[in-house]
C-alpha cells in the first residue's frame, strides 16, 4: 500500500513538474526576444542625446523583429561578458558586431553572416609610425578593446614588440588616444570613422594601414547573430528574416543610413 502511494505520489509529482516546465516554455514563447548589445559602438549601436538606443544593428534587429512579428527588447552588456551572459540566459541572442570565428563557434550558434567591415591601424596626425616596420614599433603602446578580434590579432602578431593596453570600450581607447597616452590603436574602421572622423581633413588622427580583413583565423567569416547552441529554431527564424530584408531592399535602406560603402554579406 505504501509502495502504491509512493508510486502515485511520484506520478503526480512528475505530471506537475511536466506541467510547470510546459507552462514555462509556453511563457517563454510569448516573452519578448532579448537582444544584447555593447553600447556605445557607433555607428552600430549607440544612444542619441535623449537616450534613445539606435544604430545600424539596432535598426536591423528591429526590422528583423517586425518581419517575424515578435516583440524584441535590447539588453546592454559590456563586451567581455557577452558570451557568458548569453549562456547565463540574461538574453536570447547577441546582435553586437560579433565576428564569426572558429573559437566562438565552439561556444555559440551563429546566424548566417549579415555584414563585414575592415579594421585599421590609426595614430595621431603628427606621428610618423611605419606599421610595416615591426622592429620600429618596439616600445610603443597600442590600445585595443578587450576581448575583440582586434585584441587577439594584435596580441598574437604584435605582442612581442608592442605594449598592449586593453579597454572596456572603444570610447575609452579613443579617450586615451586623444590625451596622448597611446601611440596607436587597431580598431574596427567604422568605429574610427564615426568617432574620430578618420580619413577626413579635419581629423586629429590618420590611418597608417590598408583596410585589414584577413586572415580569417582572426576576422572570421563576417559578423553574425549569436545564439545558444540549442536555439536552432530561433537562429533559423533570424536567417529567414535577414534574407528577406536583403531581398526586399530594407537592409540597403538601413545600411545607407549609416555607411557610405557596402557592408552587406
Amino acid at each position: 500500500m505504501r509502495h502504491s502511494r509512493l508510486l502515485l505520489t511520484a506520478a503526480l509529482s512528475a505530471s506537475l513538474t511536466s506541467a510547470v516546465f510546459s507552462g514555462a516554455a509556453m511563457a517563454r514563447d510569448d516573452d519578448p526576444i532579448r537582444l544584447a548589445v555593447d553600447v556605445p559602438y557607433e555607428p552600430f549601436e549607440y544612444k542619441t542625446a535623449d537616450g534613445t538606443l539606435t544604430g545600424f544593428e539596432v535598426d536591423l534587429g528591429n526590422a528583423v523583429c517586425d518581419y517575424l512579428e515578435v516583440e524584441c527588447t535590447w539588453v546592454e552588456q559590456p563586451w567581455d561578458g557577452m558570451i557568458p551572459g548569453l549562456m547565463a540566459r540574461k538574453y536570447d541572442a547577441i546582435m553586437s558586431s560579433m565576428a564569426i570565428t572558429e573559437e566562438r563557434a565552439q561556444q555559440v550558434l551563429f546566424s548566417e553572416p549579415y555584414y563585414t567591415t575592415p579594421s585599421a591601424w590609426i595614430t595621431a596626425k603628427d606621428r610618423d609610425i611605419d606599421i610595416q616596420d615591426k622592429e620600429s614599433l618596439k616600445g610603443l603602446t597600442v590600445g585595443v578593446q578587450r576581448a575583440t578580434i582586434q585584441d587577439r590579432y594584435v596580441t598574437d602578431l604584435y605582442g612581442d614588440v608592442l605594449e598592449i593596453r586593453r579597454y572596456g570600450s572603444a570610447d575609452d581607447v579613443i579617450a586615451d588616444m586623444q590625451t596622448g597616452r597611446l601611440d596607436l590603436t587597431f580598431m574596427d574602421y567604422p568605429i574610427a570613422e564615426a568617432s574620430i572622423d578618420i580619413d577626413t581633413e579635419g581629423s586629429e588622427f590618420k590611418r597608417i594601414s590598408d583596410f585589414i580583413k584577413e586572415p580569417k583565423k582572426y576576422f572570421g567569416q563576417g559578423v553574425g547573430v549569436a545564439f545558444r547552441k540549442r536555439d536552432k529554431a530561433l537562429a533559423e527564424k533570424f536567417n529567414e528574416a535577414l534574407a528577406e530584408l536583403k531581398a526586399n531592399g530594407t537592409y540597403d535602406e538601413i545600411m545607407n543610413k549609416y555607411f557610405t560603402y557596402d557592408v552587406k554579406l
